[in-house]
């Protein structure tokens, strides 16, 4: 198979369905035969990433910066979905001579969060490969088809990306992506970061965020990489509502696995970029893997970050029925037992009394449902209470 780099090199990588790495009888290597892709040589021209038709045409080991973007066939008509993944390799000695493991950072999980799309596209940019020591990839746009539609879910499959995991490589275009990920780029890295944000479904005090995984070690690494963001909040977050999540792909592999929650309301927030941004050239300096120190994000607030657990189902509070729902305290804010948080109005009956909610727990309002009209069983909000590694 044929690449062409975003930086203008010609390569072979990869092993064609049709072709073994050496003919027979000359053990002429492929090497010596490529051929130029016009397309892409037109691309290069104008500064474009290279489009591959074949996750194998990423040659994850060269050095330097590639920008590519990977071609997944839609499944009901004749076209793709161009996902774009950069991929830096270092050219910076590491200090012990041991090159780090590798970091991947994704953004774009849903496609209608946008923090972590520009953070990770500015990272793309920004990060220059004389000053990284190690494997960084980039996917700022993971559901690509997502992102393009401003929609949380893909509108060529329906599928959640982030309910996709391990992926399948002969299932729908979001179960191919997934794959890909879990087969091509988690074996390359070691840590990995997911950048969301709330989109229509629900505010979020800005936080990063990660499970109770049973692995001790595992958790405190977690746990210290996540604090490198430099949030007001970290969340210890429910894995029972839903299986098929990137993190939960990569904690079972034993990676450090990240989440987030830097945004909401299909908005940009500028505390939440900055985090974002931030935050993955903090956990690179943390692991050696770029120049520098690990620097104080919010030099307005001096405290920590705030530790905060709500890992069980009843935590998350759902609507009893459908209604108009109106907040009375703010995320992030601290409740106590039993205060009111807000009262479900019903206006097919305009002079009744609205049904009022109140704490279940004291603690921290760390999520909020953004919207005002509320289907039954929607999550109305969640408290988490203050917690320790």
């Amino acid at each position: 198979m044929l690449i062409c780099s975003a930086a203008g090199n010609i390569q072979s990588s990869g092993q064609s369905l049709f072709e073994s790495e050496w003919d027979e009888p000359t053990k002429l290597n492929r090497a010596s035969r490529i051929r130029e892709c016009p397309y892409n040589r037109e691309l290069q021209k104008e500064n474009m990433p290279a489009i591959l038709h074949h996750p194998s045409q990423i040659d994850f080991d060269k050095p330097g910066k590639h920008h590519y973007r990977l071609a997944f066939h839609v499944d009901s008509g004749w076209g793709y979905s161009l996902v774009p993944i950069t991929v830096i390799n270092g050219l910076r000695l590491a200090a012990d001579g041991v090159k780090p493991l590798g970091l991947a950072a994704f953004g774009g999980t849903h496609g209608n969060e946008w923090e972590g799309q520009v953070a990770v596209k500015r990272l793309c940019q920004e990060l220059d490969p004389s000053e990284i020591s190690g494997r960084v990839i980039l996917m700022p746009q993971l559901s690509q088809s997502a992102c393009a539609a401003n929609e949380r879910v893909s509108p060529l499959d329906n599928v959640n990306m982030n309910r996709a995991f391990p992926g399948n490589p002969c299932g729908t275009i979001s179960y191919r992506i997934a794959n890909f990920v879990k087969s091509y780029v988690f074996p390359k890295v070691r840590i990995v970061i997911d950048m969301h944000a709330g989109g229509r479904e629900g505010g979020f005090a800005l936080c990063t965020s990660f499970h109770p995984v049973p692995d001790a070690a595992q958790f405190a690494e977690i746990a210290k990489a996540a604090s490198l963001f430099d949030p007001p909040f970290m969340l210890i977050y429910s894995s029972q509502m839903a299986s098929g999540l990137l993190t939960d792909e990569a904690e079972a592999e034993g990676k450090i696995a990240i989440g987030g929650e830097f945004g909401f309301g299909e908005g940009l927030n500028r505390k939440g970029v900055l985090h974002g941004y931030e935050g993955i050239r903090n956990v690179l300096k943390h692991y050696e893997m770029l120049a520098g120190d690990v620097i104080k994000i919010d030099p307005l607030r001096p405290s920590s970050p705030r530790l905060v657990d709500a890992r069980n189902l009843e935590d998350y509070i759902p609507c009893p029925y459908t209604g108009i729902w109106e907040p009375l305290v703010d995320l992030g804010e601290e409740v106590k037992e039993g205060q009111l948080v807000g009262r479900l109005h019903n206006f097919s009956d305009y002079t009744s009394t609205p049904f009022d909610m109140h704490a279940h727990r004291s603690g921290i309002v760390i999520m909020m449902c953004a919207r005002a009209s509320c289907q039954e069983g929607v999550t109305l909000y969640v408290i988490a209470q203050d917690a320790r590694i």
